[in-house]
């Protein structure tokens, strides 16, 4: 429902200049959010990274 909305919005937005010039703004500043996450994480954020499913994959031939 979080994704439908910020769908719906940025079409609202993207009709005008001004509303695409908020949308690009809006790009800018979460695209530096995330990498500053990144970082933080990669410093010591998160010992144990999960992968996938956590189970182990299945072995053997399959039925």
């Amino acid at each position: 429902m979080k994704r439908f909305f910020k769908v719906v919005v940025a079409r609202w937005l993207a009709r005008t200049p001004f509303g695409l010039a908020i949308l690009g703004a809006g790009w800018f500043l979460g695209r530096r959010r995330r990498r500053r996450e990144q970082e933080q994480a990669g410093r010591g954020g998160r010992k144990y990274v999960t992968r996938g499913s956590g189970r182990p994959p299945r072995s053997g031939r399959r039925r």
